[in-house]
This record gives structure tokens, C-alpha cells and sequence, in this order.
């Protein structure tokens, strides 16, 4: 792919994101993820799924970067993120004509006990479909469950990713390769060309992207 179309790609997915609604920033308080992070800027990809437009440009842009960075002879499945990414998985292995599965976060406790849901052969290639990268744990479990299948997968497919450190070192040492749509430096920046952040506000979300674990401590000193 041509750098120019990378940059419009990203840039593009970015304003597709504040044109919907689907970032958001709050410094007092801030968000909680799940894992008890705190963050100032919390991106709702599914928010996507309810405006058809951005839904049908958010996945011809997949397309678009996996016919240009992706052999599609090699690629036997495309293995869905569940639950957010089922999906974008969907539309894509439709687009495609590829067959899908998707991985749950755990073994289900009941019916089969399945962690993979969907037929899946052995050693076929499978290329994974996540909607956002943040430590790239769901990514890691999708690809580990797909090789303990006797499976094999070299690709994760996002829309975004904040490029965190943790998430580099786990793609890394799991041999997984990272394409993805936008970063959340892109946005940062469109909202504040945009100014829906000041330039104090958006040196507190740079600084964040840049040491997520311990943006919380130097902001609440900050404060004080």
C-alpha cells in the first residue's frame, strides 16, 4: 500500500470516529477499563455498528489493507475477536467469501465447552479480525487457541490500536504481525485540530498513550 493511502486511511478512520461519537474524553474523573486502568480517552467501536455509512467505509478500508498487505490464497478462515469483533469478522468473510470462526475469551462452561466457535481444519491459516488493540491480550488468545488447533495465523486485522508498549511486546513475542486502520494518536490529533480538546487536555491523553500504567499516579500528582 502506498503511504499516502495508509495516511488517508487513518486519518479518514479518525474522523469517521468524531463524526460519530465514538471517542470520548474525560479527565475528572477518568475512565476505568476493565483491567482498573485509568484513562482520559475511551474509544467505542461498536458504536459503528449503528451507522451504516461509517460501517460500510470502516469495512471496505479492512479490505482495502488486507488485498494490499495480505497473500488471500494462504488465508483459509477469518477468526473473529469475540464479542467485538464477530461483527466486522463477518462482514469481512462475507466480503472475502472465506469461512469464519470466532474465539471466546474462555471455555465456555456449558453445551460443548467450546473456546473456538465454528468448523475449523486443521492446519489451515486463519487471519484474525479484532475492533481495537489496547495490551493485544484478546488478540494473543485468539491466535494461541487457532495454533493449539493445529492451526497457523501470522495476521491480526484491527481498526484500532493505542500501540502501547504491553501490546507491542505481546504481538512480538507471540510472532504476530499488526495491520490496523488507525492509531489513537491519529485521533488525538484530529480532535484537537477540531478542538474538541484543548492543548492541555491533549498533552495529559499524548502522555497517557505514550505510559498508560502509570499515567494515573503523575496526573493525580499533577492535580494536587
Amino acid at each position: 500500500m502506498k503511504n499516502n493511502d495508509k495516511k488517508y486511511i487513518a486519518e479518514k478512520t479518525a474522523e469517521i470516529f468524531l463524526e460519530i461519537g465514538a471517542v470520548s474524553f474525560r479527565f475528572d474523573p477518568p475512565f476505568t477499563f476493565t483491567s482498573g486502568l485509568k484513562s482520559p480517552i475511551y474509544l467505542d467501536n461498536r458504536i459503528i455498528l449503528s451507522y451504516p455509512h461509517a460501517r460500510h467505509q470502516i469495512i471496505d478500508f479492512y479490505i482495502k489493507v488486507i488485498r494490499k498487505n495480505i497473500n488471500l490464497s494462504k488465508i483459509d478462515y477469518i477468526s473473529a475477536t469475540a464479542s467485538a469483533a464477530i461483527p466486522q469478522g463477518s462482514i469481512i468473510a462475507d466480503r472475502l467469501g472465506l469461512p469464519m470462526v470466532y474465539v471466546r475469551p474462555t471455555t465456555k462452561s456449558y453445551g460443548k465447552g467450546n473456546k473456538l466457535e465454528g468448523y475449523f481444519k486443521k492446519g489451515s491459516y486463519a487471519l484474525i479480525i479484532e475492533d481495537h488493540i489496547s495490551t493485544a491480550t484478546s488478540v494473543v488468545n485468539n491466535a494461541l487457541t487457532i495454533r493449539e488447533l493445529g492451526g497457523k495465523v501470522d495476521y491480526c486485522v484491527a481498526t484500532t490500536t493505542y500501540e502501547t508498549v504491553q501490546a507491542k511486546e505481546n504481538l512480538k513475542k507471540n510472532n504476530l504481525k499488526l495491520i490496523y486502520l488507525t492509531t489513537g494518536k491519529i485521533i488525538v490529533e484530529r480532535a484537537f485540530k477540531k478542538g474538541l480538546i484543548n492543548k492541555e487536555e491533549k498533552k495529559w491523553v499524548d502522555l497517557w498513550l505514550e505510559d498508560s500504567k502509570n499515567w494515573e499516579k503523575i496526573f493525580l500528582k499533577n492535580k494536587k
